[in-house]
């Protein structure tokens, strides 16, 4: 029963993945991405699928960008490639967030 399930999702995921590659989205299974897709979708946002830019910009003014940080309700959530030391890395990480 589950082994159908899997292949159902994997045959969907297969579509989903020939229909992004439509818009330019060569790796829809990039980490975070679909999540992301799902979130500028409902606040409006134009979403930015490269991996080391912003997750979304403003459809009108595409100066205002995004960050989408999220974590599960009642769960904790996590930042990754963040810095501590040396100061110039934390620097950097800092940046990630503003975007600046």
């Amino acid at each position: 029963m589950a082994r159908d399930i899997y292949r159902k999702i994997i045959e969907l995921v297969l579509k989903a993945a020939e229909l992004a590659r439509t818009v330019g989205i060569l790796n829809l299974l990039q980490p975070g991405l679909v999540k992301e897709m799902i979130i500028a979708d409902i606040l409006g946002h134009e979403l930015i699928t490269t991996k080391r830019d912003a997750d979304a910009r403003d459809p009108i003014n595409s100066s205002i960008v995004y960050e989408y940080l999220s974590c599960k309700e009642c769960g904790s959530g996590q930042l990754d490639r963040m810095f501590k030391e040396p100061a110039d890395k934390r620097q950097e990480s800092l940046n990630r967030i503003r975007r600046k």
